[in-house]
């Protein structure tokens, strides 16, 4: 028998993990981190809990056991009009009752303790911990009221009869029979815990693992201004960050991904309201809206508390935090374990969309899955019923409270809310796709009208008009046989990055630059250097997009380099070759701004591109600002692992510039391991390829190029479509040239384009040929690798 278990109140400091049964895993976790983890410098604040012992002892002294008992019998928690009767009734005799006199004493005494050793007032938060709380294979997170900024012993009394209660909502009743726990043997602990004052700070939520993909090397953070229930309830679109669990160990700078959210709300203490509320949600200020909540340092030291709970805990982590806006200080309010990824399988499904429609609203996407059907738009709560199975629910913000019915939808669409709110991490673990924080899906998604909600494209979530066809696939991450050659991956998207890494992969063969620019910037380079020399509308776009950061210029730098060094800390160590900017003028006419500052060319795809851009003098300090990202990404955040490669190299005189210009600005070959790669991609680069390795450390081989000028033709015309063919003759033998001239000088010699994704055959051809690496599209890995391993000589003569 635990020695706590015939007490009816406990001291924080007095619990471990080892008393979940008696205090809810909540509770226990705050007593295990205070008494454990302090040393290591993890702050939190301190408090008691009442225990299970209490709540059963509470029951019984009002003769309610055995009533709540019979009223829950036979409930069908499907019959949401009979869940909330239900609930509301149990609830009314809980609150309504007295606490026992004896443990009313207690809970008298250890308050006067916490005022005592305040030395002043103070404010608590009366939360709750269910006895079957936060065990790892099942989240109730939410399920159970907190009430903030409680003042004085009455009121707490008063709040600790109301968290009791809680253990009757409709959300947690519905929850506890879906993961099949007897109602009689979850009990209530109320945990009272000193406020943090983040009301004058921030606070957040963050996980030790990143929520969409599992991705376990990035700690995962939300912000936002205010106490951290906006958050947690999904009120507002809070700032996120990642932050490279490696490059933190190793002291190197860590945050690799910054998202600045709206924050558009902030919840604040409401001290002398005349209605009598603890707590009042207030506009944020424009100036923080367009601030991030949190400075680098905050970023990192969070970052630092949560590696060394995970570490504590052996698992992920799901954690709450605040910073405090009177001592400055950060503050863990809760930590429970992650219960969605970290329990997943070696075996994925994967959702693609294999057409296309109109976009209707996008958000923040959750649980890489699709979803399609009705629309069903609820105003509030009371219309819950009227979703029925298959819909999509369309909502201004859902809280746990709409669980009974969120099970139903085939997906779920708020305007308010971010990837850590309670409804997300909901969706998640039902397994339901759900795209938040839309801003105006309610106004933009009709009442019955067909849509598809893809949360499978990186972290936008797209609604699309209509119902498309949707492929699902399932794909075995487990050992793959060895190969002769490396097989690598092209990646452009920096937001599917952690979920790619995933697959058997030796790194990232081709990582572009031009989706970063195109969607992480969205402005022409010249546009930023001209600020604010620029015409009125072009400056107020590059203030718009510039928000957050310090000056337009760092901001084109900095996510630049956050968009590869989202690449690079997914595969680390593996290599990531990264491609210096191949816009053609055409494309650099989309940015905003572009008009003004390019050509109009009649033939891009043989125009001002690649190298000769780098090289041109009135595009030269563009490029700079590329190299200056490069350099930040290497040597600031420590992601060695990223390699350059330079495009679209017409000539050797071309390439021996291009490198000079490259060493001008810290990037130099061989300069802390730095390989610099041409991309073999025109006729003379195989020709003469023997004269452009004396500049380069390797060839990748772009062969969708190559094809086209070696044929003539025209890669984007239907006209001739037919005759683009990697595998044609005349292509063959440049490619047998080139890998023959890198082999002969001992240099890296791969592929990153197209043709080994579309012709597996060809993919054969190359290994025969003796080139070290094929990269090739994410979904293609599996089943290519698996065909190679058949054609491999050298492993056959192994086998």
């Amino acid at each position: 028998m635990n020695q706590l278990d015939a007490r009816l109140v406990v001291p924080f400091e007095a619990l471990r993990m080892t008393d979940v049964e008696t205090v809810g895993g909540k509770n226990a976790s705050l007593g295990e981190m205070i008494s454990q983890l302090s040393a290591s410098g993890v702050r939190v604040p301190g408090g008691f809990a009442t225990t299970a012992h209490a709540f059963r002892e509470f029951l019984s002294y009002n003769k309610l056991t055995e009533r709540i008992a019979a009223r829950l019998d036979g409930l069908n928690t499907e019959d949401v009009k009979a869940l909330a009767e239900c609930g509301a009734q149990i609830r009314e005799w809980v609150s309504s009752s007295p606490l026992p006199p004896n443990l009313e004493q207690e809970i008298r005494r250890a308050y006067d303790e916490m005022v005592a050793q305040s030395g002043a007032a103070i404010s608590v938060a009366v939360r709750s911990s269910a006895t079957a709380e936060d065990l790892p294979d099942a989240s109730f997170a939410g399920q159970q009221e907190t009430y903030l900024n409680v003042n004085g012993i009455d009121a707490v009394l008063d709040k600790i009869r109301h968290v009791f209660a809680s253990l009757y909502n409709d959300r947690a009743i519905s929850y506890r029979v879906h993961k099949g726990f007897e109602h009689a043997n979850v009990a209530l602990s109320a945990g009272i815990q000193r406020m943090v004052r983040s009301d004058l700070g921030s606070s957040g939520v963050l996980f030790t693992i990143d929520t969409e993909s599992g991705f376990s090397d990035v700690v995962f953070i939300t912000s936002s201004y205010g106490l951290g229930e906006t958050v947690v309830q999904g009120a507002v679109n809070p700032d996120e960050y990642h932050v490279h669990k490696p490059m933190l160990a190793a002291g190197h700078f860590p945050i690799v991904r910054r998202q600045l959210g709206s924050k558009l709300l902030r919840m604040e203490f409401a001290d002398g309201d005349s209605d009598g509320r603890t707590v009042r949600t207030v506009d944020t200020s424009v100036d923080q809206r367009n601030r991030y909540s949190l400075s680098d340092e905050d970023v990192i030291e969070l970052a630092r508390y949560a590696v060394i709970i995970e570490k504590h805990y052996g698992r992920p982590m799901d954690i709450e935090w605040g910073k405090d806006g009177r001592d400055g200080k950060l503050y863990i309010l809760q930590a429970r374990p992650e219960t969605v990824k970290s329990q997943a399988n070696g075996v994925q499904q994967r959702f693609s969309l294999k057409a296309s429609s109109d976009v209707l609203a996008s958000g923040r996407a959750i649980g890489q899955r699709i979803g399609a059907g009705p629309v069903r738009v609820i105003v509030d709560s009371a219309q819950m019923e009227r979703v029925m199975p298959g819909d999509v629910l369309v909502t201004d913000m859902t809280d746990p409270n709409w669980e009974p019915v969120m099970k139903r939808a085939a997906a779920i669409v708020t305007n308010r809310g971010g990837r850590t709110c309670h409804a997300a991490i909901i969706a998640r673990e039902l397994g339901i796709p759900a795209v938040v924080g839309c801003g105006d899906a309610t106004d933009k998604l009709r009442d019955g009208a067909l849509v598809t909600v893809s949360c499978a494209q990186g972290d936008t979530g797209f609604i699309y008009d209509g119902l498309l066809e949707t492929e699902i696939s399932e794909v075995d991450t487990g050992k793959m046989p060895e190969l002769a050659l490396k097989v690598m991956m092209n990646v452009g998207n920096p937001t599917l990055a952690f979920e790619f890494a995933q697959l058997p992969n030796a790194g990232v063969g081709l990582a572009r630059l031009e989706f970063i620019i195109n969607n992480n910037i969205g402005i022409h380079p010249k546009a930023i250097l001209d600020y604010p020399n620029v015409d009125h509308e072009l400056r107020k776009a590059v203030e718009s997009v510039a928000r957050g950061h310090s000056t337009p210029r760092d901001f084109y730098v900095e996510r630049l380099a956050e968009g590869v060094a989202t690449i690079a800390c997914a595969f680390w160590p593996k290599p990531v070759i990264v491609r210096l900017s191949d816009f053609k003028s055409n494309e650099y006419r989309q940015l905003i701004g572009g008009a003004r500052y390019e050509p109009e060319e009649e033939n891009p795809m043989l125009g001002f591109r690649g190298a000769s851009r780098y090289i041109a003098g009135d595009f030269r300090e563009c490029f700079e600002l590329e190299c200056k990202a490069m350099r930040r990404v290497r040597e600031h955040m420590g992601l060695t692992n990223v390699e350059l490669m330079v495009p679209f190299v017409r000539t050797v005189s071309e390439a021996k510039a291009v490198i000079e210009i490259l060493a001008a600005n810290g990037l130099e070959r061989g300069r802390d391991g730095l390989r610099i790669i041409m991309m073999c991609e025109l006729p003379s680069n195989a020709l003469l390829a023997d004269d452009f390795l004396e500049y380069f450390d390797g060839f990748s081989i772009g062969s969708n190029d190559l094809t086209q000028l070696t044929l003539g033709l025209d890669r984007d015309s239907g006209l001739v479509a037919e005759g683009f063919d990697e595998r044609d003759p005349a292509v063959l033998a440049l490619l047998e040239r080139a890998i023959q001239a890198c082999n002969k000088a001992g240099k890296y010699v791969g592929i990153c384009g197209q043709g080994p994704s579309d012709h597996p055959d060809l993919a054969e051809w190359l290994m025969l040929q003796g080139i070290a690496s094929i990269s090739l599209n994410p979904d293609t890995v599996v089943d290519t690798w698996k065909r190679l391993a058949k054609a491999d000589p050298a492993r056959q003569l192994a086998d």
